[in-house]
């Protein structure tokens, strides 16, 4: 279905908006104006992004700063998250989208983890034509980067 990619990500930056307080966060949402509409499984682009952001605010210490930005490209819509949180180390990040992987085995069980997430992400993503990048530093925080395409690609 065709639907509002800029409503999206102000419903999931509301759904969040209260828990980062409770954990002491500044959450910032910037959004470009005129956003087109996509196409795609709206609930499953929301699951994505919904679970980045919830990332970010469980990895961000109290009085951390996480900033949700949206914008468009040539052909493309994209959301942003970055985070000041405590970032993923150089080796691991090939593997964050793997199943069942986690950084920090102790620290992911702790906070209800399951290494999922993020493999999930991947597929709903991949399987909408679209892109899903991280860049991150330990100790600096995560920023990562959903791409998706206005019109899908017309399958041959």
């Amino acid at each position: 279905e065709k639907f509002s990619f800029s409503t999206s990500v102000r419903n999931v930056y509301e759904a969040m908006l209260m828990e980062s307080k409770k954990c002491g966060l500044d959450m910032s949402l910037e959004i470009e104006e005129d956003l087109p509409d996509i196409l795609g499984d709206k609930s499953r682009i929301e699951q994505v992004l919904l679970n980045i952001l919830s990332n970010a605010v469980r990895y961000t210490p109290e009085g951390g700063r996480i900033s949700v930005r949206a914008g468009k490209g040539e052909g493309t819509v994209w959301m942003e998250v970055a985070d000041t949180g405590i970032g993923i180390p150089q080796e691991a990040l090939p593997r964050i989208f793997d199943r069942f992987y986690r950084v920090d085995k102790a620290r992911s069980r702790a906070s209800g983890g399951t290494g999922l997430g993020l493999s999930i992400a991947k597929d709903i993503i991949l399987k909408h034509s679209g892109n899903i990048s991280v860049e991150s530093a330990v100790g600096k925080g995560t920023t990562m980067t959903v791409t998706l395409p206005i019109e899908p690609p017309v399958k041959q």
